[in-house]
């Protein structure tokens, strides 16, 4: 049993992220700034259903204070409607990068929620009008994106023809890309 949280506010420079696992009776808790080293706990308990119950607990209290569920990645295993609704964001997002409307209340909501789904480190202090200076840098993400989709129903078709021959985009691999300019 695990959970990846994340938590963001482009204006108020927080960018952070909280996951638990709990193996037998131990949970693990670990957080930290997306993208930086991270403190981690070991909580031993007497038993697994102890180390269960203090896992629910502390996801309720994380979310109860905004955390949100993610993934410490974006890939082609990732749910292809969280990759749609990454790039449905990054659409929302074209027009005000083209403006230069950084501070516009809209963009900053709809930056906060892509970032939900894409965890991406973006230094200590967040300054929300260079994480995309142009839009040619919004288009370079969603052209990674688009391939991660692309990857899926290519692996769809291989799994069926060949069985194992698996061609793997991830957003990991290619981060020094995804954010060519931070």
């Amino acid at each position: 049993m695990e959970i990846y949280l994340v938590f963001v506010d482009a204006a108020q420079n927080s960018n952070k992220f909280w996951s638990a696992k709990v193996e037998q009776e131990n949970l693990t808790v670990e957080w930290g700034r997306v993208g930086y080293k991270s403190q981690q706990k070991v909580h031993s308990f007497g038993n697994f259903q102890q180390a269960v119950s203090k896992f629910h607990n502390l996801v309720a209290e994380k979310k109860m204070k905004g955390y949100r569920e993610s993934q410490p990645q974006i890939d082609h295993t990732s749910d292809s409607s969280e990759i749609k609704k990454a790039i449905q964001l990054l659409e929302i997002l074209r027009p005000y990068v083209a403006e230069r409307q950084f501070a516009n209340s809209n963009y900053l909501e709809t930056l906060n929620q892509y970032l939900k789904i894409v965890p991406t480190p973006l230094g200590m202090k967040i300054i929300p009008s260079l994480i995309y200076r142009h839009v040619g840098d919004v288009d370079h993400q969603l052209s990674l994106l688009n391939s991660l989709l692309a990857t899926e129903s290519v692996q769809g078709e291989n799994t069926a023809e060949s069985g194992n021959d698996r061609k793997v985009v991830s957003l990991k691999t290619i981060s020094k890309n995804f954010w060519r300019h931070i």
